[in-house]
C-alpha cells in the first residue's frame, strides 16, 4: 500500500472518530438536536472528501467521464438544498450541521501535523 493509501485511511478513520466524539458530546452537552445536526454535517463532510478521492484518483486517466464532473459540480447544489431543507423543517441544529462540515478539515490537519511530528525522527510507518 502506497504512503498516500495509508494517509488517507488514516484520514477517514480521524474524521470517524471526529464525527463519533462530537455527536456524543454535543448530545450531552446541547441534546440529540445538535448530535444529529453534527452527525448530519460529518457525514456530508466524508461524502465530499470521498467524492474528491474519487475525482483526484480519476484525474488524468481514461475512466474520467462528463457525467462525473457535472455530479461532482452539483454536490453543492444538494448540500445547500439539504441545508435548506434543515432550517425550514426539522429541529436539527443547523449551527451543529454547519459544523459538522468541517469533519474532514480538522482531520486532514490532524493528519499534517501527525506526519510534520513523525517526519522529524523517521518512526511514522507507512
Amino acid at each position: 500500500m502506497g504512503i498516500e493509501r495509508l494517509a488517507v485511511a488514516r484520514i477517514a478513520k480521524m474524521m470517524w472518530a471526529l464525527a463519533a466524539g462530537g455527536a456524543i458530546g454535543l448530545g450531552i452537552w446541547k441534546g440529540w438536536p445538535w448530535s444529529a445536526g453534527w452527525l448530519l454535517g460529518s457525514a456530508i463532510s466524508a461524502l465530499n472528501f470521498r467524492w474528491l478521492k474519487k475525482l483526484t484518483e480519476g484525474l488524468g486517466t481514461s475512466d474520467a467521464k462528463p457525467r462525473q464532473a457535472v455530479f461532482l459540480g452539483m454536490r453543492w447544489v444538494l448540500l445547500g438544498g439539504g441545508l435548506y431543507v434543515i432550517l425550514e423543517y426539522s429541529v436539527i441544529s443547523l449551527p451543529a450541521a454547519l459544523s459538522g462540515l468541517f469533519v474532514s478539515v480538522a482531520a486532514v490537519i490532524l493528519e499534517i501535523l501527525i506526519e510534520l511530528m513523525y517526519a522529524r525522527n523517521g518512526t511514522l510507518d507507512h
